[in-house]
């Protein structure tokens, strides 16, 4: 693929096209999911480069995770500007069953490494730490805005179960960066409680 030109003038009249040709306003919830998925993205890179920058060995693992799931990121963007009737299975490429499995092998097998869970805990401690969690709030969104267009056409249930799976996975890497870095997660601290 070669793009020639970055600007269309396609959307000045507030639509856009999805592949296949359709021409739909650019606040759908189609549009708003891959847009969703397109910002994730974002700060998935984002994460990716500062945990580069801060110590690439130490967190070398976690970064090729990430590459990882950008470019599965960049799959599903692609999967969900492609209505359904057009799209083509076997010449797209897509999030599937054995991304969630390698998701939730990489959750097991980080989550071995952590103190269990005694208490609910609020992002932060380091700014590493609140990428991370960044990144977990904004896939949570994107789970959301995956879901509403669910409601309306017919989307992969991989593609949704792929976004709910990543969000734990980044809750799972936060906590393993701030152990990396030894630093002590933030209890939530409930009213009038100890």
């Amino acid at each position: 693929m070669r793009l020639t030109s970055i600007y269309t003038k396609v959307g000045d009249k507030g639509t856009t096209m999805l592949a296949g040709g359709r021409k739909v306003p650019k606040d759908s919830s189609r549009i708003e999911g891959y847009g969703t998925v397109d910002e994730l993205n974002s700060f998935l890179g984002l994460l990716r480069d500062k945990l580069t920058q801060f110590d690439s060995k130490k967190f070398s693992d976690i970064v090729t995770c990430l590459l990882k799931i950008q470019n599965e990121m960049h799959d599903l963007g692609g999967e969900l500007s492609t209505p359904h009737e057009v799209l083509v299975k076997s010449k797209q490429q897509l999030v599937g069953q054995k991304d969630i499995a390698r998701l939730e092998q990489e959750m097991d097998s980080y989550n071995e490494t952590l103190e269990p869970l005694s208490n609910f805990i609020l992002p932060g401690g380091h700014e590493l730490v609140s990428y991370a969690h960044v990144c977990r709030t904004v896939c949570r969104r994107c789970e959301r805005c995956v879901v509403t267009l669910a409601n309306t056409e017919q989307i992969r249930d991989e593609a949704r179960i792929y976004v709910n799976r990543l969000s734990d996975w980044l809750f799972i890497i936060g906590r393993t960066i701030g152990s990396r870095l030894q630093v002590a997660e933030i209890l939530w601290q409930q009213a009038d409680k100890p």
